[in-house]
């Protein structure tokens, strides 16, 4: 069943047919797929709780973050 969620899934997302996701895709296609589909879930997680997904600061910011 978690195959066939995750052809749908690929088929979705590029527009093609779950035939042509059969014949084409490889198991790089899943880790894309893996990797997007958590990132969407955390960012979905976050504005559910009314928080920002990503923070807006500065490079100036960045680096100091970074340094401590």
């Amino acid at each position: 069943m978690a195959a066939i969620l995750q052809i749908d899934t690929i088929g979705k997302r590029y527009g093609i047919l779950p035939s042509d996701v059969l014949r084409r895709a490889d198991t790089f296609d899943l880790y894309v797929m893996d990797t997007a589909l958590s990132f969407e879930r955390y960012h979905n997680s976050k504005d559910a709780r009314g928080l920002s997904p990503i923070p807006d600061l500065t490079q100036e910011e960045l680096m100091k973050i970074k340094d401590s």
